[in-house]
């Protein structure tokens, strides 16, 4: 068993009285010393104590002089968080762990006839402190050192050995036998205990003899009758260093007058206090930098960045089951530690890159501003086309451009005729809209296409109409157009009535009247997009088979290019011509002085006396071909 408590003898020695009568003489000037507590379980006997110094020279020192071989449940761990680290080493001298001024990794070490748990917690709001665990048993003695960095080192260490191995024999020990912690108390205040812990080779020499042989204990003051008490005598740790933590709170039996601990049963059961806990470490917690996950990277591919929340948090209260309740507090009170960094930068993988598979495509267009294209394809690290979302985006070359092919005669452009007439019977009208367009986007002024400006109204017969009488309106017919601006008309008649019969007479009987107009504008709805065509070219050739060729575009309402009209109403922009057999000139004098002069007429160029005098055979078979082609070309819908 271990010794427990110390009774003052004499001026030069002392002796402990223990249970098993184990005495201790130790050095006069002492006047109490705690050496361990031992608790006796199934056999075996746990040896717990704690190793604490206020200051020490930077190295190796050692916190127990040998843990022996056999002792099982090995816990050895720092109170409070420190950069001092734990060290072991067997009885001969070898290094287990962070020997030789060379810090291990924690993880298991397997020495001395067992494993052993080394862990050093690094989480920055970690209040705990490195230890060392093993079940055991030991195999051999087992030695243990502080490497002291930083002032305040606190090592709790506890293990259990077989209780015949801690039984003593008759036999004296010498000066060697070295007890775990030493006790001193000092004169402070009645029933406290000011402790000061320390490992030497000269305080405390062991002897053990049988009870027959115990020395008597000379009386120190015989006539009264010596009373005993319950006074404290220590506490476990506090379950948390701030915050209100809990630690369990140790009676002993004392006599009264001296404060010497003695035996327990001397004490009365009845009177020993019921509260074995107490409230510790009310001192409100550090603030800290709780630190969040980091988000995602910002790219999938190629440098990014990633961002965490880094919130400054206070303990408030440490729960009994070892939670904690924590609040945001202002991020000047953790200002004494470096704040985490929010933000990082990242990379997943490295980017896929564009490659320019082949050269530009002809323009679109004959003339005029057209586009040009080229195919631009993604290329993984590995030379597979991957998704366009798979490379910067920004970085993908143009795999469209604008391409201008010089300009394009200027033309007048019509839209188809409405479908409907204006009048529900008779005559009436259907309308187009005609415009002038050059170099495809281009709304010129209606007076800057040459020519005449193709009409934009045409009568239609709706079939005739029934007689009606006096002057007498009809119902407005149907707008001429079926969108955008158009007309709409009436029937006025002049009518005789004699109330069993109605008579159309002649308008110049109610003359006298006023009459009503016959004619209005009218509008149904915005055109949106349509189709609009020039006039056919010349033909390519005068006989025996050419082509001819006209403009077709899509215009939205306000003139402007558009791709939404309905492919399956395209207009034909070729057909072919002239596929009578040629015959000899009636002129001969009239011939062709260039060999290009197809393509005057193409150009549409003969309406000028200069290209009819050195193209006048082309232009003169044009002209009997298409006798209005030397008219400007007209647009229709």
């Amino acid at each position: 068993m271990c010794v427990q408590s110390l009774i003052i003898l004499h001026d030069d020695s002392r002796y402990m009285y223990t249970s098993e009568h184990t005495t201790v003489f130790v050095p006069a000037g002492f006047v109490r010393m705690k050496v361990c507590e031992c608790v006796s379980w199934q056999g075996f006997e746990v040896v717990k104590g704690n190793f604490s110094r206020t200051f020490l020279r930077v190295g190796y020192h050692k916190i127990v002089a040998e843990i022996p071989a056999g002792a099982r449940n090995i816990n050895i761990q720092e109170t409070i968080k420190s950069r001092n680290y734990l060290a072991l080493q067997t009885q001969t001298g070898v290094s287990i762990i962070n020997g030789n001024w060379v810090i291990d990794r924690p993880g298991i070490f397997t020495a001395v006839g067992t494993q052993l748990m080394y862990r050093r917690p690094n989480e920055i709001r970690s209040r705990n402190g490195e230890s060392i665990t093993a079940p055991g048993p030991l195999m051999e003695d087992l030695h243990v050192y502080l490497i002291y960095q930083q002032p305040g080192p606190s090592v709790y260490y506890e293990y259990s050995v077989p209780l015949h191995n801690t039984h003593p024999t008759p036999e004296t020990h010498t000066p060697s036998d070295i007890l775990p912690l030493v006790e001193t108390v000092g004169p402070s205040h009645p029933g406290e205990k000011e402790r000061q812990s320390d490992i030497t080779n000269n305080d405390i020499i062991k002897e053990t003899s049988h009870p027959k042989e115990a020395p008597s204990v000379p009386s120190v003051n015989s006539d009264p009758q010596p009373t005993y008490t319950w006074t404290k005598s220590g506490h476990t740790e506090c379950s948390t260093t701030c915050g209100t933590g809990r630690r369990q709170v140790h009676w002993e039996c004392v006599e009264k007058e001296s404060e010497v601990t003695v035996p327990a049963d001397l004490c009365d059961p009845a009177l020993e206090p019921a509260n074995r806990e107490e409230d510790c470490n009310t001192q409100p917690c550090p603030a800290y930098w709780d630190v969040g996950e980091w988000s995602e990277c910002s790219r999938r591919c190629g440098p990014g960045t990633q961002h965490r929340q880094v919130i400054c948090r206070q303990v408030t209260h440490v729960h009994a089951n070892g939670t904690e309740s924590s609040v945001t507090v202002a991020p000047e009170l953790c200002g004494l530690s470096d704040k985490p960094v929010t933000k990082s930068t990242c990379q997943l993988k490295i980017c896929s890159q564009w490659e320019i598979r082949s050269e530009w495509s002809p323009c679109s267009v004959p003339c005029g501003v057209g586009q040009r294209s080229r195919e631009v394809v993604c290329l993984s690290n590995q030379g597979d086309v991957e998704e366009d979302e798979e490379c910067n985006m920004n970085l993908k070359p143009d795999t469209l451009q604008n391409c201008d092919m010089g300009a394009c005669a200027r033309s007048w452009f019509s839209s188809l005729w409405s479908q409907r007439c204006s009048a529900e019977c008779g005559r009436g009208n259907r309308t187009r809209t005609t415009v002038c367009l050059m170099d495809h986007v281009t709304d010129l002024p209606l007076d800057s296409c040459e020519g005449e400006r193709p009409p934009e109204v045409t009568g239609c017969d709706s079939g005739p109409c029934q007689n009606q009488l006096e002057w007498y309106t009809g119902p407005w017919g149907q707008c001429s157009a079926e969108c955008g601006n158009g007309t709409q008309t009436r029937r006025v008649v002049c009518i005789f009535n004699n109330n069993s019969h109605m008579e159309v007479v002649d308008q110049s009987k109610c003359s006298s009247l006023p009459q009503p107009i016959t004619a209005q504008t009218c509008r149904l709805k915005p055109c949106g997009v349509q189709w609009y065509v020039t006039d056919w070219s010349a033909c390519s050739r005068s006989c025996n088979g050419g082509y001819r060729v006209r403009e077709v575009r899509c215009l939205a309402d306000n003139i402007a290019p558009s791709d939404h009209c309905d492919p399956s109403l395209t207009p034909e922009s070729r057909e072919e011509c002239n596929k009578q057999p040629c015959v000899a000139e009636i002129n001969p004098s009239c011939s062709d002085q260039y060999h290009n002069c197809m393509v005057v007429v193409q150009a549409r160029l003969c309406i000028y006396p200069y290209y009819r005098g050195v193209c006048c055979a082309s232009c003169s078979r044009s002209q009997r071909t298409y006798p209005n082609s030397f008219q400007k070309n007209h647009i229709h819908r």
